[in-house]
């Protein structure tokens, strides 16, 4: 209703993902903005069947963080063409109200896993840490589980992945289009980095800021990281054959399975 302009109420699950997104944006050098949602669709990602040549230019006029503000509880927007996207914090948010309510009902020991964003606090049913396993990036991998490249432990706080190896098309020159775009550029960021898994202390943040990293590219996402000690990252890049690379964070070590 926001987008389609019926309604200018932000309520407060709104209102807190549009301030973690703030700043999760903050850190992203224009990389993750939650205005990109005209982009989205103009591209074939939101439920809209894709231009065969968007006007990315005349898009991105309307794209931007700066054109769109909260003043009293209502959303001001600069031009009315503006519309957000939460795909990439919402299903983290949820995940993490749905754990809020199980420890309302006394929960110790549980794990909330909705598509792989996952929330989970105490042990497994052995009594060990949970243990949550990252698919192998290729192309068209649909499986449940089936390829599995590493597993991660975690008894506390949020985990989520993000990569382009499901949803995405080829164009009419063969060229790959994936989900995750640059709202900078308006364009699809598509580089060697193919899979992003974050722990965070809440699953709203791994899920952003595991589609940060991706809209960063590997290079800018891998020197990001090494300025920011506490991050707990696992990166699989392509290695330019038929193998991948793999970066673990320091602080993400300790919870790698091997």
């Amino acid at each position: 209703r926001l987008n389609r302009n019926e309604t200018d109420s932000v309520d407060r699950h709104i209102a807190f993902n549009l301030h973690l997104a703030d700043s999760i944006g903050a850190l992203s050098g224009g990389r993750y903005d939650v205005t990109v949602k005209p982009l989205v669709e103009a591209w074939g990602f939101a439920g809209r069947q894709a231009e065969r040549h968007p006007d990315v230019d005349s898009i991105l006029a309307f794209v931007g963080r700066e054109k769109v503000r909260v003043e009293e509880g209502r959303l001001v927007k600069a031009d009315p063409r503006v519309q957000l996207d939460f795909n990439s914090i919402a299903k983290g948010y949820t995940v993490d109200l749905l754990a809020r309510l199980v420890e309302s009902f006394g929960a110790r020991n549980y794990i909330v896993d909705i598509g792989g964003e996952v929330r989970c606090k105490g042990v497994n049913r052995q009594g060990g840490p949970w243990r949550i396993g990252i698919e192998t990036p290729f192309d068209g991998n649909m499986s449940d589980g089936e390829y599995v490249q590493k597993r991660i432990r975690l008894t506390d706080g949020g985990l989520a992945t993000s990569g382009n190896y499901r949803r995405f098309y080829l164009d009419a020159d063969g060229n790959k289009v994936a989900h995750t775009i640059d709202p900078r550029t308006g364009r699809s960021a598509v580089s060697r980095l193919l899979s992003v898994t974050v722990a965070a202390p809440t699953c709203a943040e791994a899920d952003a800021l595991g589609t940060m990293f991706l809209a960063m590219g590997a290079d800018d996402a891998l020197e990001a990281v090494r300025t920011m000690p506490d991050v707990k990252v696992y990166f699989i890049l392509a290695d330019g054959a038929d193998g991948y690379e793999e970066y673990i964070s320091p602080a993400m070590e300790a919870m790698i399975m091997q």
